[in-house]
């Protein structure tokens, strides 16, 4: 029977980062919200243009965590009638490096599964 190794890391905070960090980013479509205001201010008609296949409710529920997150600014603009932009805080910012990153190991793994499985390749090839 093989002896259990004791753990070379500290063990995490009561309140884990790094589980808090993970759960925001990744609950579904948050990283896309994050990553289309990473151009700058956009309003929630925009922000629907950007992602077309989140419905207004879920994203209208995205925006409305990340603000009480701190990740995102909600302004409301002094328009007739009265519109809202949303922009990224100094906090939602820092995740766009995290994302890009995620982004990256994502391309990875997508190019090794389709060497790895030429049958993807052929399916993906038949989609128009």
């Amino acid at each position: 029977m093989l002896k259990l190794r004791k753990s070379k890391v500290s063990p995490p905070p009561l309140a884990c980062p790094m589980t808090e960090c993970m759960a925001l980013l990744g609950g579904a479509w948050t990283p896309d919200v994050i990553w289309s205001l990473s151009g700058g201010p956009r309003r929630f008609g925009e922000l629907r243009a950007d992602i077309p296949v989140i419905s207004s409710k879920v994203l209208s529920a995205r925006l409305q965590k990340l603000a009480e997150k701190g990740v995102i600014e909600r302004r409301v603009m002094p328009t007739s009638p009265p519109s809202v932009e949303y922009s990224l805080t100094p906090l939602g910012e820092e995740l766009i490096p995290a994302i890009n990153a995620i982004v990256s190991i994502g391309r990875r793994l997508l190019a090794r599964t389709k060497r790895e499985r030429p049958e993807l390749r052929r399916r993906q090839a038949a989609r128009p």
